[in-house]
């Protein structure tokens, strides 16, 4: 029997909703659900017959809808102007522009400073700067936690993801998305805490549970800030 297609686009009714979606499948070991400005996107193991994803579609349904209805009232698209103001690090920050001859930033107390060889660069240097900024606490998280799971701290990589915000490879490495920075440092640990969790337990079991709880005691709590949180983070 030939593998299914590694991408395709599927349907399925939820409730009285036809939704289309993007199925992608690859070597991960889990199903996993997003939902960004495209719509709803779900990864799968290469075997994982349809029917078993259709399954998964119908019980998480009343979330898949929130998430579409919420994606699709949307807020204005976020435009890194001098004077706008940024979440980073559960703090708000305003953007200041200066003109210089090359790209940099700056953290200033409540200010974060661009300083911009053209007003076009803005959204590639502030991407730049939460890129750094993250990182550094990123890897600092990191390095406090997996030593409680007895774990040397793992190798990190910063991606662009927009709706997946960790990841964790059969290797060991731990993925998270620059976007991170702009959530609360409550928000972050309980991220870092699951990916750590998934050194040990590469599913979603009780027993991973258990162990995100052992370093995070209220990620009930904290996963539902998260899915409170998500729609309002600036795109860009």
């Amino acid at each position: 029997m030939p593998a299914p297609r590694k991408e395709s686009l599927q349907r399925i009714q939820l409730g009285e909703q036809a939704i289309d979606y993007h199925l992608r499948r690859s070597t991960r070991r889990s199903v996993g659900l997003s939902v960004d400005r495209h719509g709803l996107r779900v990864s799968a193991p290469l075997r994982t017959p349809l029917r078993d994803i259709e399954v998964l579609l119908h019980k998480h349904a009343p979330w898949v809808l929130e998430k579409l209805s919420t994606r699709q009232s949307g807020q204005p698209p976020f435009s890194p102007c001098h004077g706008t103001t940024l979440p980073v690090f559960g703090s708000p920050l305003t953007l200041a522009h200066y003109p210089a001859r090359r790209a940099r930033w700056r953290f200033a107390g409540t200010t974060l400073e661009l300083h911009l060889p053209q007003e076009e660069h803005a959204p590639a240097v502030l991407k730049a700067a939460l890129t750094d900024a993250g990182r550094k606490f990123f890897r600092q998280r990191l390095d406090h936690y997996a030593p409680q799971l007895g774990l040397a701290p793992p190798p990190l990589r910063i991606s662009s993801a927009r709706t997946r915000w960790g990841s964790c490879s059969s290797r060991g490495n731990i993925s998270l998305s620059w976007r991170l920075a702009m959530l609360s440092p409550a928000l972050i640990d309980y991220i870092v805490c699951h990916e750590l969790a998934h050194l040990k337990e590469m599913n979603h079991s009780p027993r991973f549970w258990s162990i995100v709880e052992q370093l995070c005691p209220d990620w009930r709590q904290l996963r539902q800030a998260l899915r409170q949180q998500e729609p309002l983070i600036p795109d860009f």
